[in-house]
């Protein structure tokens, strides 16, 4: 007895497996960059505040290794520009635009005027009053 053969995608079904694939690589690529975000800061900080814990209960906890642990956590805080345009290219397209050591050669540099006029919401607005709004 044989069962016949049904194509199990349909057609055109080679796009949305490409689309797919696609979106599943980006989430995996998310995934990646937050685990290792997650582990670094469970790397750095966990041992300072396990010993912080330690040393309220006990008092036993010399101060030169508090302090080592203490540096060791705002290592952490140093890691995070390296590993973010390491992983995500978005963020190094935004550093790339914004930072002159990262700029490509036939980029335009951004004029101070066009970044606070975006960052400030301020602009041409249309006049507002209070039959307006209401």
């Amino acid at each position: 007895l044989q069962v016949p053969r049904t194509p199990t995608q349909p057609p055109g079904g080679s796009e949305s497996r490409r689309f797919a694939n696609k979106h599943s690589k980006k989430a995996l690529k998310a995934s990646l960059t937050l685990g290792i975000l997650l582990g670094m800061f469970f790397v750095a900080w966990l041992p300072f505040f396990v010993t912080n814990v330690t040393q309220a209960v006990c008092g036993c906890v010399p101060a030169g290794f508090f302090d080592v642990l203490t540096w060791l956590g705002y290592c952490n805080s140093t890691m995070n520009p390296i590993i973010y345009p390491l992983f995500m290219r978005d963020f190094k397209r935004a550093m790339g635009r914004y930072l002159p050591c990262c700029r490509r050669a036939g980029e335009p540099r951004p004029s101070a005027i066009s970044l606070s006029m975006r960052n400030s919401n301020s602009g041409p607005r249309a006049p507002t009053s209070l039959k307006n709004v209401l």
